[in-house]
């Protein structure tokens, strides 16, 4: 708080009590007080006002200064309330009473949207792994059917294999910190996990997949990685041009370690790339092809934050899209 906010704040009580003041020199000079006196009462008065409002304008920046001090000092902040001193002042004890009671409701009510937050997620998490038995108990009965009707069944459950795994990972982003686990994992495993997810998938789009420079090491969550590329793998096959080819690819870049997604499709148009990690955005090739949920790149983006993954998209329309992940030094992962 500085000297102008406290005068401006209080300028209507400092006028109305410099007024009454001058007004009651006037009452001792009308009643017939020397002037001399009256002069010396009114400087007398004027330097106990002045101090009066200095010594209230340091005890009230003091307060704040104070109290903002806590404020910074907290990681939950709606738990302010709970840690200020109680005010001296009748009416500011009654007001902070009331402020007290409307802080406790609020954080019983946030306490009870994370609890129901946390029941909704386990119950997802639960769902999400009842639901795969019967969908892999469904691609085993697809194995007796004819080749038609195996490859088209085929294609369906993996679509829902797909969004009940994207429904998972949306559910573990809420948290992220408490599922991934870093460990040493080599970069070829976990793209030949990604691909062989997808196999079916990029077979019947005739999608060809090569690799060049694969034999690295990285830190990361294998899981996580590998469902950040089956994301890329999917939107490359939905998204396919002519004799479509995806390029699985690292290079070094000092202690960090690039891997670029590249693939020859339709590609993304400009103005729509700043938005592609935006949740639920579809785009024009989404909304002419049909299937995109806008879901994918957005977890992605998600995961890879936790994981201090860097994460960008070069795109041109026409040409193809090229997906590059820059995986942290082993020296910054304590960091995360």
């Amino acid at each position: 708080m500085t000297a102008r906010e406290f005068i401006l704040d209080r300028l209507g009580r400092m006028i109305l009590r410099i007024v009454f003041l001058f007004v009651a020199a006037a009452f001792l000079f009308w009643t017939g007080t020397q002037s001399g006196v009256i002069t010396l009462l009114l400087i007398v008065c004027l330097l106990i006002f002045l101090l009066e409002q200095l010594s209230d304008f340091w005890k009230t920046k003091k307060q704040l200064t104070e109290l903002q001090a806590i404020m910074h000092k907290l990681d939950q902040r709606y738990l302010f309330a709970e840690c200020v001193p109680l005010p001296h002042d009748l009416y500011e004890r009654k007001l902070f009473d009331l402020l007290r009671q409307s802080g406790k409701s609020m954080i019983d009510a946030v306490s009870g949207a994370q609890a129901a937050q946390k029941e909704y997620r386990e119950y997802i998490e639960q769902w999400v792994h009842e639901i795969k038995t019967p969908i892999t108990a469904a691609k085993l009965i697809c194995q007796n059917t004819d080749s038609d009707t195996r490859r088209k069944l085929s294609t369906e459950l993996a679509q829902i294999d797909a969004h009940v795994e994207r429904a998972l990972f949306y559910a573990r982003t809420e948290n992220p910190e408490k599922d991934f686990i870093i460990s040493k994992t080599e970069l070829s495993a976990i793209c030949e996990e990604a691909i062989q997810t997808y196999r079916t998938l990029l077979i019947q789009n005739g999608v060809r997949v090569e690799t060049e420079n694969l034999d690295e090491i990285v830190y990361t969550d294998r899981k996580w990685v590998s469902f950040m590329l089956g994301q890329f793998l999917q939107n490359a096959a939905r998204y396919r041009g002519e004799e479509p080819v995806i390029t699985l690819s690292a290079k070094r870049l000092g202690r960090q370690l690039q891997l670029a997604i590249q693939d020859n499709g339709i590609g993304i148009c400009a103005h729509e790339l700043p938005r592609v990690f935006d949740r639920g955005f579809t785009g024009r090739n989404g909304r002419n092809r049909g299937g995109s949920t806008g879901m994918g790149l957005y977890l992605c983006k998600r995961l890879a934050d936790a994981l201090g993954i860097g994460l960008q998209i070069q795109s041109t329309e026409g040409t193809g899209t090229c997906v590059t992940l820059t995986f942290p030094a082993e020296m910054n992962l304590t960091n995360m």
